[in-house]
């Protein structure tokens, strides 16, 4: 019986989180390589080696608006901290009214770790429509209700919401262009084909320095370093319409808390740091942190605010 009791004893230390990692992280993100949200994998990967002190894996798993890679975590992996996923806000909050079945359920099957992001979109139109600020967008809109174009990276998607959102507030219709993937989207609205666009910022802000895009408003509660002269769009006379793209990391539930609680805390420590936050701000995004159960209640809100915005639109990614 001792020596029984002896073999068992490191399985339960893993368990209570002692002894984690027991070996190489696999850190799944359930988008192609490229992405904002790859990239902040590729940034993280790095800090969470030296610190965790285990080889971190990353595994890109795109597929049906991150639902692939995302229930891949839910459903398949082991609850035992060796698997990470980044968690994206379409397949956390969006997607369960956006497809006619999930294979997975967010709300229980995933153990919310962090927030990690926050990324703010940003309404900008194609110069030749000739437009500088929100308030003639609106009018613009108005007069012509429906005539007036927006891309997106797909239906449900970030930049597909703030379109509808932005419709409703100011009560009349932008009519939708989806394409596949944000890339393509942008693309066109660069090249004059559709004349408006919401775009998560770090995507569009090289092309708005350029001045081949004109930014009109941020969606985010508070301007954006990165474009602090561009007002938000509570500013511009649209107070409460607001939406930002934001990602957290999330593991299998019935992960031991004592897991969860040592890779918050890691995370937590990792963007402290001053360098490693410059280099995260530099992809448009504030650092965000906090607790587990914060975390957990955005993605609850979310889930019930988007999920309503997304039924009212009609939109279906089938």
């Amino acid at each position: 019986m001792a020596a029984t009791a002896l073999c068992l004893l490191p399985f339960a230390a893993t368990a209570q989180g002692g002894h984690w990692p027991s070996g190489p992280i696999r850190f799944v993100v359930p988008y192609p390589p490229g992405g904002p949200t790859d990239l902040m994998a590729r940034l993280l990967q790095p800090e969470l080696q030296t610190r965790l002190g285990a080889t971190v894996i990353i595994d890109n798993k795109g597929g049906a608006g991150g639902n692939v890679g995302s229930a891949e975590v839910a459903r398949q992996a082991p609850a035992d901290g060796q698997t990470l996923l980044l968690a994206a806000s379409g397949p956390m909050a969006v997607n369960a009214s956006l497809f006619r079945s999930m294979p997975f359920n967010a709300l229980t099957d995933l153990q919310p770790v962090i927030q990690i992001s926050s990324f703010p979109l940003v309404l900008e139109t194609h110069p030749s429509m000739g437009i500088r600020n929100v308030k003639d967008f609106i009018a613009r809109v108005r007069k012509e209700p429906g005539a007036i174009t927006f891309a997106s990276a797909g239906n449900g998607t970030p930049q597909h919401l703030a379109g509808e959102i932005f419709g409703k507030a100011v009560g009349a219709k932008l009519t939708h262009v989806p394409y596949r993937g944000a890339g393509p989207a942008l693309n066109d609205v660069v090249g004059g084909q559709v004349p408006v666009m919401f775009d998560i910022l770090a995507s569009s802000l090289q092309h708005v320095q350029a001045g081949k895009l004109v930014p009109l408003a941020v969606t985010s509660a508070t301007r954006s370093p990165a474009l602090p002269n561009v007002p938000t769009l509570a500013e511009a006379g649209l107070p409460g319409v607001e939406l930002t793209a934001w990602h957290g990391i999330a593991v299998r539930t019935g992960t031991p808390q004592p897991i969860v609680d040592k890779l918050n805390a890691t995370l937590n420590a990792i963007f402290a740091d001053p360098a490693f936050k410059k280099k995260w701000e530099a992809l448009g995004t504030p650092v965000v942190g906090g607790t587990p159960e914060q975390f957990g209640g955005l993605i609850r809100t979310e889930s019930v605010r988007l999920g309503r915005v997304v039924r009212e639109s009609g939109a279906t990614a089938e």
